[in-house]
Formats: C-alpha cells, sequence, structure tokens
C-alpha cells in the first residue's frame, strides 16, 4: 500500500457508530485510526478486520473526557503517521465518541451534566483545537450531533442541549479553518438500534414501535445508516458541502 491514501482518525471507533463509520471509510480507500477509552480488544478486532480488508489500520486509546491528556495523545498520533505511513499529518477527523443520557430534567445531576459536558462539548472542542496542526490542509471534520436537536424527547434536555452546542462550533470551525481549506460538517443521526440506546428501549420497549410510527421510512436506523453518510463526506464529490448539519434520520417527526 502506497503512502497516497488519505488518512481518518475516528474517535470511540471500537463499537456501535464509530466502528460502522471505520468500516465505511476503508471501503472508500481511506486508511483508519480508531480511538478507544476501556474496550482495548474490542479495538484490536476492528483493526485486525479492517486490515484484512486491505486498509491500514491502527488503534490508540483515548478518553475523550480529560483534555490534559490530549497533547500526549497528539504526540503518540504524530509517531504513529510517522511510523505507520511516513506522513506528518492525517486527512480526517471524525469525532464520535460519546456515552447517552436518558434523565428527565428536574433529576439531572451535576454530575451527570459535567460528564456530558466534557466528553460530547469540552472534550470535541480541544481535542480539535489539539490535533489541528496534525489535519492536513483540505482535509475535513465531520461532528456527531443528533436529531435530539431538532425535535424533543423527554429526558434527553441536557445531552441535546451539547449537541446543539456542537451545531453552533461546527459553523464556526467551518468558518476559522475554512483558509486552510479544510471542511467541516455535522451529522445529527436519528433514533439508532445500538448498544448506545440498549438501556433506554430496554426500559421502554414501546419506543420502538413509536419511532418506527413517526419515521417517515417507517423503522429505526442501523448502524449501517449512518457510517457511510460520514464517509462519503470524506470524498471529492461532497468537497463543495461545508458547515451543513446533515440529519440522518429516515424522516423522523416531519
Amino acid at each position: 500500500m502506497g503512502n497516497n491514501r488519505k488518512i481518518a482518525l475516528v474517535t470511540g471507533g471500537s463499537r456501535g457508530l464509530g466502528k460502522n463509520t471505520a468500516f465505511a471509510l476503508a471501503q472508500k480507500g481511506i486508511d483508519v485510526i480508531i480511538t478507544y477509552n476501556m474496550q482495548k480488544e474490542k479495538a484490536a478486532a476492528v483493526v485486525e478486520e479492517l486490515t484484512n480488508s486491505g486498509c491500514r489500520a491502527v488503534a490508540l486509546q483515548l478518553d475523550v473526557s480529560q483534555v490534559a491528556s490530549f497533547p500526549a495523545f497528539a504526540e503518540q498520533l504524530s509517531t504513529v503517521l510517522k511510523e505507520a505511513w511516513q506522513r506528518e499529518q492525517f486527512d480526517f477527523l471524525i469525532n464520535n465518541a460519546g456515552i447517552g443520557l436518558n434523565a428527565p430534567f428536574d433529576r439531572t445531576t451535576p454530575e451527570q451534566f459535567d460528564s456530558l459536558l466534557n466528553i460530547h462539548f469540552k472534550g470535541v472542542f480541544f481535542l480539535t483545537q489539539t490535533l489541528s496542526g496534525l489535519l492536513a490542509d483540505n482535509g475535513g471534520i465531520v461532528n456527531f450531533s443528533t436529531g435530539l436537536a431538532r425535535f424533543c424527547l423527554p429526558g434527553y434536555s441536557a445531552y441535546a442541549a451539547m449537541k446543539g452546542a456542537i451545531e453552533v462550533l461546527t459553523k464556526y470551525l467551518a468558518k476559522e479553518l475554512g483558509q486552510r481549506k479544510i471542511r467541516v460538517n455535522v451529522i445529527a443521526p436519528g433514533a439508532i438500534d445500538t448498544d448506545f440506546n440498549k438501556e433506554a428501549l430496554a426500559a421502554h420497549p414501546e419506543m420502538r414501535d413509536y419511532i418506527r410510527a413517526q419515521t417517515a421510512l417507517g423503522r429505526m436506523g442501523q448502524p449501517d445508516d449512518i457510517g457511510g453518510v460520514v464517509a462519503a463526506l470524506c470524498t471529492n464529490e461532497m468537497a463543495w458541502v461545508n458547515a451543513q448539519r446533515i440529519e440522518v434520520s429516515g424522516g423522523m417527526f416531519l
């Protein structure tokens, strides 16, 4: 494999939408670096599968809530780029890593709020800032929001508010990084049937039927519905798409 292949960094790539995104990028001929927090074995399995498919892949540990660790992570990333790709920079940053929270507004604790803030907003802001020097000109950033930033379901006030902040940040990043021809977009998945939503769906089994009824295409989303959209945003065909919120929900609450 030559060194002219593009490279994408996907945070939270050991499972769920991040894992799906990694495979979708590989299918586009893009090499992948995934991060994981605790799931080292799962990340290694993803890397092995990606490698077997002809993609060059590496997994690095990263807790996106720990801003103080970002400079050391950037140094590690720089080393990996040089050793595995003979490159100084990577091309696409996919800010996917996250956790869910379903808690009524009046019972959301400061600790829960801070956890969401650190992972979904502060972490994204400062990881992007820290890695911006390693991100190549003419590259791209894809952030993750949620359909819940447009429509409202009780129990997601804090989570959705963080994602609303990400949507505003996306436009500012597009404006400020535009001089380097770096495109920044945000995708907003609807309800996706992954382990991310497992607890909420288990507690409220009627939610599946409700979501299907409120979705124009008549079903819940699957991880395969999402990764390809992210990968597409990393192709030349989408090179004129910038500062956009792209909802990937099958048409929820139209």
